[in-house]
């Protein structure tokens, strides 16, 4: 089935209900049209059409107008650990993905593949050999505020236009349900934290942010868990945090900048927290586990390990530069099988230096090569063009980074 929706509007329509002023929740509806034609426009244009995709069967295949469509959007070896008394192995439980549209996805099967073109961002999902998907993906680019002098040099002055954005990837287990939530409420959360504070306690507002939605997962009683990364665009800095093993990968001048750590039981300092706080660490089934069962040793839910699985992300904050081209967050089943240079080099190929620029084209190159490689797990992968949040307006005229 192949379904294909544009939707003049700024607010990505994933799973994100955002309640500051002015994103507003967001449901698509799938269209009778044919496919439109994706859409580059330029970084200062009021709205850009946001082109999604769908797709569980060969593309030519025709889809039915009356499908409600939502988006959807975890090895190192070594030596095994001493022999020691411990608990038993706790299992996470499995449980099965649920939807905000049940009836319309019953309809058109499981989604293989999600694909999507927005305003400076674009977005490429594969399922991998699960039943269902169990990834998902935020994003909000309309969160306004004032202007503010922030760059000045020795012959001109520069205005930035503060220009809040949010994106989000999101790697369950154990189900979708955790992912699924994340995605509507963390961004919420985190902006509420940031509005009421100071400016340098921002990394204490992302985390207050994150822990917030744990505990509110963790009070639905729903079961599973994910890993996350976030980053939040917001006066010139990129605020990049996650919990967990998705990454975030800075292009800076084409060289690859890694601007998270994956959250690993095979980490040192992640081992001996977990073990002070009673837990153990075993190298089960190939790689580290924590209580022989999760291979992640932070993320959001995972109430059964929630004394050793803790949601608190770690945080860095880059200031943004003319060099700073693009960022891509994506789940684990893309960095497993794909280094973070192979990555920058196969985004650039197709958005620095050439006149018909192809993100959404490299998001794709992406997924496939990761897939071409042997990947099973499922695959997210987006691709923020810095330069599209960047507007900057020389006193007398305006240049944008590109």
């Amino acid at each position: 089935m192949y379904c294909a929706v544009a939707v003049p509007l700024r607010v990505s329509p994933l799973f994100y209900k955002l309640s500051v002023s002015p994103p507003v929740a967001l449901n698509l509806h799938a269209s009778p049209s044919s496919p439109s034609t994706p859409s580059h426009s330029s970084p200062t244009s009021p709205l850009s059409p946001l082109t999604l995709r769908l797709n569980d069967q060969p593309e030519d295949e025709p889809v039915s107008s009356s499908s409600s469509t939502t988006i959807l959007t975890t090895a190192t070896s070594g030596p095994a650990l001493m022999k020691r008394n411990r608990p038993a192995m706790i299992k996470i439980p499995s449980s099965g993905l649920s939807f905000v549209a049940t009836e319309a996805l019953a309809e058109v099967g499981p989604m293989d593949k999600v694909e999507v073109e927005g305003e400076g961002y674009y977005v490429c999902c594969k399922r991998g050999k699960r039943r269902a998907m169990e990834d998902r993906y935020s994003a909000v680019v309309n969160i306004q505020g004032d202007s503010k002098q922030v760059f000045k040099y020795d012959l001109s002055m520069f205005i930035f236009v503060q220009l809040q954005v949010f994106f989000g990837v999101f790697d369950g287990h154990g189900g979708a349900k955790a992912a699924e939530f994340a995605a509507n409420n963390i961004g919420r959360n985190i902006m509420k934290e940031v509005t009421r504070r100071r400016e340098e306690e921002i990394e204490e507002a992302v985390k207050d942010g994150y822990l917030t939605t744990d505990a509110e997962f963790l009070k639905e009683g729903a079961s599973g868990g994910t890993c996350c990364v976030t980053a939040l665009i917001r006066e010139g800095d990129l605020v990049v945090s996650n919990a967990g093993d998705c990454r975030a990968v800075l292009s800076r001048g084409g060289v690859a900048e890694a601007l998270t750590v994956d959250h690993r039981p095979c980490r040192e300092d992640e081992r001996d927290r977990i073990e002070n706080t009673g837990g153990y660490v075993d190298y089960c089934r190939g790689v580290w586990r924590i209580q022989g069962s999760l291979a992640v040793s932070r993320g959001l839910g995972d109430q059964h390990l929630k004394n050793w699985v803790v949601a608190e992300p770690e945080t860095k904050v880059v200031r943004l530069a003319p060099e700073c081209e693009f960022l891509i967050l994506a789940s684990d089943g893309l960095w497993d099988k794909v280094s973070n240079q192979e990555a920058v080099d196969v985004v650039r190929h197709s958005c620095v230096g050439i006149d018909k620029l192809e993100p959404f084209s490299a998001c794709k190159k992406l997924v496939d090569l990761s897939v071409t490689r042997g990947s099973i797990d499922d695959i997210s992968v987006m691709v923020i063009q810095l330069a599209h949040f960047i507007s900057q307006h020389m006193l007398g005229g305006s240049i944008n980074f590109r």
